[in-house]
This record gives structure tokens, sequence and C-alpha cells, in this order.
């Protein structure tokens, strides 16, 4: 090591020594200078009660946060939408009274908001992230929201802790440093004093947190909810949102590339796949568990860092969400739409899930601080589809003109009304779940298991995927700069997963700690018993869950994927019209790349329009590539060296690829010459049919191995 980089080191070890000293000796307190004992645990009835209206700590550390930034949302700031509308395949009044799910004849109208969590509005599409996926259901009753992500699980367990969360992850406040990234030392300084953090932590180090589209990802609930039938009987459960296109992600390079290139990607491929007539789709499931069945699982239901296996819980295919129609003004629909999580509709409840709880407080104040006015409801994007009737009045930016001098109940003078609605006419009822509990700033022990789930998830991955989580989690944490994080890290990692462990502790030079100097979990109150909260002994319920892998994907349509046909003059024109017709009969899009813009000619002599010239565009950009034949323009091909890097590219990132006739020769002056004998993905001289095979499996993952060192 040079001596420059030894004194640097030397300096920021001795600068962090003197920062740490200057906050010794303080203790936590509210603004009003009230000593805090717990920041970690909402206040409950009983520890897996409901949180109380009366805890001020919550309500003050959230309103804080909630405050923090105008105009703009704190997290979900980039975002983008779109309309549609839901179907309901089947009935499910034995399970709950709402009409969305009783009523098979509706076609309810939606709005669906699709986000990162830690950028800004500017920051790009491809950072590695939670991907939020709301949507509003514009139903007969009154607006329902169901407000999730696009991972089953939440970093935590306790809405008191979301501040604290968002907080690390964000820029560090001393230099706004980084931007839509969680590859630094405050984000891994929480993580690693927080376990609970761990389950959806290695989601994010997965395939599941850089998507190939937003229309090829999965939303979930994350809570466990109730549904209420008309007898008042209620049931768990838990919503999925399964894609029709399937479930499939670019790789990290791919990701850090696509970026460069265009930071838009995912935004833009919604819009264009609307706005061709290729419109998104989603089942919507359920996994719906008895109240009797609440303890019989090796996890908490309340917990929302836990999911449910499929296989221990099927999912139940019920209706499916169609997107069809692209927001006419970004401002006035996607900015300002405002989902809340206590927009629900008779038939559906909350759980005393502690995450939920807060959140239910949370959106409303958000939303608030965010749009400038409690009359946000009557904004056009946010007004439900029904008459509202009330005696609420007033406000900043009030667009109704209520009529008549009363605006009170009971009342003569309106003619009492509004009245009130009978539960048998549509008037919401909360189910009358039975609390007899002390009140408490703790968390029940069945919350303790932060090993379990995700050794499963890794367990469940393909050994490609594993590959994916190994580079991320050492990409990572090689980017933190304070030694004791990363061991800690490390530990942790190899508490999940030894084999894991082990290849990331390789790739960063750092050897895996044997233990640990003071226990590991600091999301507790002060006066909480610290023993009863470290993690608990690793549990294998489930050998693997199939479902949460990629590799078990839906394989079986390119539609919407977009293919780079390299071409120039001369290009062999019956080539080109077989390929095209046959990916276009199957709904895929081709793009002709040439060394120029403008127009190239056929063999034919017919003009056809150039889509992008190889300077404005990058392989990474698309999903495979065709060469037509042609021997005057794959030569005018070979001679600019960019074409061979993007075959070279593709070939990398595992696509498919297929050549006709002289096509061929750019293969022989690429790596791909080392390939194409024994590769399903790479075609010579072959059908449409089987080049739309190969596309459809999205990427040959076995070439991962063969291919990574190849230099582009």
């Amino acid at each position: 090591m040079c001596a420059k980089k030894k004194d640097s080191i030397s300096r920021k070890t001795e600068q962090l020594k003197q920062f740490e000293k200057s906050f010794e000796g303080q203790t936590m307190t509210t603004r009003q200078g009230l000593k805090v004992n717990d920041t970690n645990n909402s206040l409950k009835a009983g520890e897996r009660g409901p949180t109380l209206l009366e805890d001020f700590l919550l309500r003050e550390k959230i309103h804080n946060f909630d405050h923090e930034r105008i105009p703009e949302r704190i997290v979900h700031a980039r975002g983008s939408g779109a309309h549609g509308y839901f179907e309901l395949y089947e009935s499910i009044e034995e399970y709950s009274k709402a009409g969305i799910f009783t009523d098979t004849s509706r076609k309810t109208p939606v709005f669906v908001r699709f986000s990162t969590v830690a950028g800004s509005k500017g920051s790009t599409d491809l950072a590695r992230d939670v991907r939020g996926f709301a949507v509003k259901f514009y139903t007969e009753e009154g607006t329902w929201d169901l407000v999730g992500n696009n991972m089953p699980i939440f970093f935590i367990q306790d809405a008191m802790k979301f501040p604290d969360l968002v907080h690390s992850v964000k820029p560090e406040p001393n230099k706004e440093i980084p931007q839509a990234a969680s590859a630094h030392d405050t984000f891994y300084d929480f993580v690693s004093l927080t376990p609970e953090t761990l389950h959806n932590q290695i989601w994010v180090m997965s395939d599941r947190a850089i998507p190939r589209s937003l229309r090829m990802m999965e939303g979930f609930g994350i809570h466990t909810f109730r549904l209420i039938n008309k007898e008042g009987k209620a049931h768990f459960v838990k919503f999925h949102w399964k894609p029709k296109l399937g479930i499939h992600s670019v790789t990290w390079e791919e990701a850090v590339k696509i970026s460069g290139a265009d930071s838009d990607f995912h935004r833009r491929d919604l819009w264009d796949a609307i706005d061709a007539g290729m419109f998104p789709e989603w089942e919507l499931g359920l996994q719906i568990i008895p109240e009797e069945d609440e303890h019989k699982y090796d996890f908490d239901l309340l917990d929302p860092t836990k999911l449910v296996p499929e296989e221990v819980v099927p999912v139940k295919i019920i209706g499916k969400m169609t997107l069809n129609k692209n927001p006419e003004n970004f401002f006035a629909e996607t900015e300002q739409v405002a989902f809340l999580p206590g927009n629900i509709v008779p038939g559906i409840d909350f759980t005393n899930d502690p995450l939920l709880q807060g959140r239910l407080f949370s959106y409303r104040d958000t939303q608030l601080s965010r749009l400038g006015s409690h009359n946000f409801h009557q904004l056009p994007i946010n007004r439900p589809i029904g008459e509202v009737h009330n005696n609420q009045r007033d406000g900043h930016m009030q667009m109704e003109i209520p009529k008549g001098r009363a605006a009170y109940f009971p009342n003569t003078l309106g003619g009492g009304c509004p009245h009130m609605a009978k539960v048998a006419d549509g008037g919401f009822s909360h189910y009358q779940e039975k609390i007899d509990s002390h009140k408490i700033r703790n968390r029940s022990e069945s919350f303790s298991d932060h090993f379990s789930q995700p050794a499963l998830f890794y367990r469940s991955l393909s050994d490609w995927e594993k590959q994916h989580v190994i580079d991320a989690y050492s990409f990572e944490l090689g980017k933190c700069e304070v030694a004791h994080i990363v061991s800690r890290m490390l530990w942790l990692v190899s508490q999940i997963d030894s084999s894991l462990a082990k290849e990331v502790s390789r790739n960063l030079g750092i050897k895996i700690p044997k233990s640990i100097d003071k226990p590991i979990n600091q999301a507790i109150g002060a006066d909480a018993d610290v023993e009863k909260h470290q993690p608990s002994k690793k549990k294998n319920y489930l050998d693997k869950s199939p479902a949460l892998s990629q590799s078990n994907t839906k394989f079986d349509t390119i539609e919407s994927r977009k293919i780079a046909f390299l071409m120039a003059d001369g290009f062999k024109m019956s080539d080109y019209k077989k390929m095209k017709t046959g990916l276009e009969k199957k709904n895929a899009v081709v793009k002709i790349i040439a060394p120029h813009g403008g127009t190239i000619t056929c063999d034919e002599n017919m003009e056809h329009k150039v889509d992008a010239s190889i300077s404005t565009t990058e392989s990474v950009l698309f999903d495979a590539v065709y060469i037509p034949g042609g021997k005057k323009s794959c030569e005018k091909l070979l001679a600019d060296k960019k074409f061979i890097k993007f075959i070279n590219e593709s070939l990398k990132y595992c696509k498919a690829i297929s050549v006709d006739n002289e096509g061929e020769m750019l293969l022989d002056n690429s790596e791909v010459k080392n390939f194409k004998n024994d590769d399903e993905a790479i075609l010579v001289n072959s059908t449409p049919d089987k080049f739309i095979k190969a596309i459809s499996k999205h990427r040959n993952w076995n070439r991962s191995d063969a291919a990574k060192n190849i230099a582009v």
C-alpha cells in the first residue's frame, strides 16, 4: 500500500474517532427534551396488539420524518404510472363481502404507480432497489388502495423504525452521497445492527432489485390483512400480483450501462408498451388463512419481514388487472396521486401488524405535507367514483362548493343529512377483535427469527441467481469504508448461509469473524432484555420454495421484447422479411440498427427507415440480436468495431443471437465464434420459431460462467 493511501486511511480513522467522541454522553430526547428509553417499538396493546393513538413518541418521530422534504415524496419519489381496470374471475363471497371480490360483472377502474424507493425524482430507473407497486381501485363502495412493493417482505417490523431505515439508506447528510444507492456505510451500519432487515436485504441483493421491466415484476401487499364475509367471519389474507409476462431481470453490469444509455428505461418501456397496445397484465392472487391457523406456522403472520411460502399456502388466482392508458399529464396524475393504506372498503380490514399500523397514520400525514392541503382527495386522480357527502368543510384549496346551512350531525335543518349508513346497506364496520392487554412498548419474541427465511430464499435460488447475490454483496460491502461494519455484515451473512459468506469474504479479502463483541440487535428499547431479543436459532421448516426463484417463471411469450436487427445497405431482404414477420406475429418489437441514421437500402433496392444508428444506442437496451445475410451489408458492419462490441456484449449477457447466411461473418469475427457450436441460444440459418423459443427463455444462463470474462 502506498504511503499516500496509508495517510488517507489513518486520517479517516482519526476523523471517525473524533466524530464519535463528540457524541459521547448524549441521551436521546424528544423535541421537548423528554428522555426516550425506546425508539424502536411503538406503543401497543400487548406485544402483538394494535398500535395506540396515544403514542406521542411514534407520532412525533414519524410526523417529523413525513415533513422533511417537499414537494417530492421522501421515498418512492421516482415513479411511473398508468390507468387500467380490474376484472374478477370468480366470486370469493365465502371470504369477503367486498364488491370487488364478489361481483364478476364489474370492470373496476384502477391507477397504478410503480417507483423506486431510495432515489430522488431525477435518479435512474435502474438503481438496485425495492420497487413500489401501488394500486388505487376506484370501487363502487369507495376507494381501496393496495400500497405494496415488488418484494413480499419489508426491511423492518415496526413503523417506529422507518425514519431510521430511510435516513440510513438516503444520501449521507454531510455530503449528499450516494444517490439512489445502498452501498455505503450508514445503510450497512443500520442493517448490521438490525437483523430484522436481513430478509428484505437479501432480496435486494438478488435480481429482483433490477427488473427487466416494470411489466415483468411481481407485486405484493406485504402485510397480512383481513377479509370479512357478510356473516362477519374473518380470514387472514396476503395479496399477490403475478405478471402475465413472467418475472425477468437484467444483470448488474447491464443496469449500470442502461443507467448511462437511458436512465428512463423503465418509464419509457411502460409508456411505449401501452402506447403500442401491448397492455401489461397481472393476475391478482390471494393467500387465504383461517383465523384459527394464526399460530400454526414457524413464523408470525403479523411480522412484515416474513412471507408465507406458496408451497405452504397456495396462491389462489381470482382476477386480472390490465393497464391500457397512459396518463395525460405526469404531474396531475402520476405525481399528485395520493395512496393511503387506510383507504379500504367493507370486506377488507387491518391486522395488528405494527408496520401496517404505523403506515395508517403516516401516509395521510405525508400527503398533507406534500400536496399542501387536506383537500387532496378532491384532485381528479384521487376522487372516488361514487358521490361524497360529509360535514367536512373549507381549508386550503377547497375545490367544492358545499351547499346548505347545516354542516354538523345530527341536524334537522339539513333534513338529517348526510345520514349514517347501516352495515347492511354498505356502511363500514371494523372487525370486532377482542383486545385485553397491557399497554406496552415492546416486541413479541415470535418476531425474533431473522435468519430462517433469508436462508430459505437463498437455498431456493438457481446457481446463476446465487452467483448474482454473491456479486451484489461483494459490490455493496466493498463500497463500505468502515471495517467493523463490513465485519459485522459478514458475520450476519454467515448466519444465513455459510457458503454465501465464504464467497463474499473471498471477494472482499476479509475474514469472517467467528463471533461478535456485543449483541447484534439494537432495534430494542433501552430497558429491554437484550438477550431475549437476539436472533433465534435458524430453522429449516422448508428445504426450498421454487416460487422464490426466477428460474421457475413464465417462459412462454416474447411479447414487447425488443430485438435489434443489425443491418446496412445491401442486406438480404428475404432474410429480413422472414425473421421480422415471424417475430412480429408474436408481438415482439423489431428495431433496425445501422451504421447511420435515416434510411438503408436492401438488395431489392427498397428503402427502410433506421430506428437508431450504432452511435446512439447500446446492446443493453435490447433483448436479442438478429443479423440478416447480404455480403455488402455484413462487410459494412464488420468495418465498424461498435457492431462487434454490440454482439460481444449480447453474448456476455446471455442473450439470444441469430444470423442468416453472410451474417455468420460477424460471429466469426467476434467472441461468439467460441460458443456458436454448442450454445442453444446462438442460431445460424435457423427458423424464426427456434429464435423465438430462445428469446422466450429470457437468457441462456448456462452461458454465464464461460462468457463472464469477455471484455466489452
